[in-house]
């Protein structure tokens, strides 16, 4: 069994994720005291070493003023 922070789907996420706080010219230290956690837990998340629950993604979403589509790879958003 693959660990889902391996999954391609996931990777692509933490790309986003990444590039959405960017996009919001936050520091990452920023950016975790809006999502209200670490700077270190926020770059663990980014780096995929600490899996992100969907609370936390939405926090994220409403974070970086984004729907919470933006981090979901369109082939799933396709699915639907």
């Amino acid at each position: 069994m693959i660990k889902t922070i391996y999954n391609v789907n996931y990777r692509k996420l933490l790309v986003q994720l990444k590039r959405a706080r960017e996009e919001r010219g936050l520091t990452q230290a920023e950016a975790a005291r809006l999502v209200e956690m670490t700077q270190s837990t926020l770059s663990k998340c980014e780096n995929g070493d600490r899996r992100i629950d969907i609370i936390e993604l939405m926090r994220f979403a409403e974070a970086y003023e984004k729907d919470i589509e933006y981090f979901l790879p369109e082939d799933l958003i396709r699915k639907r």
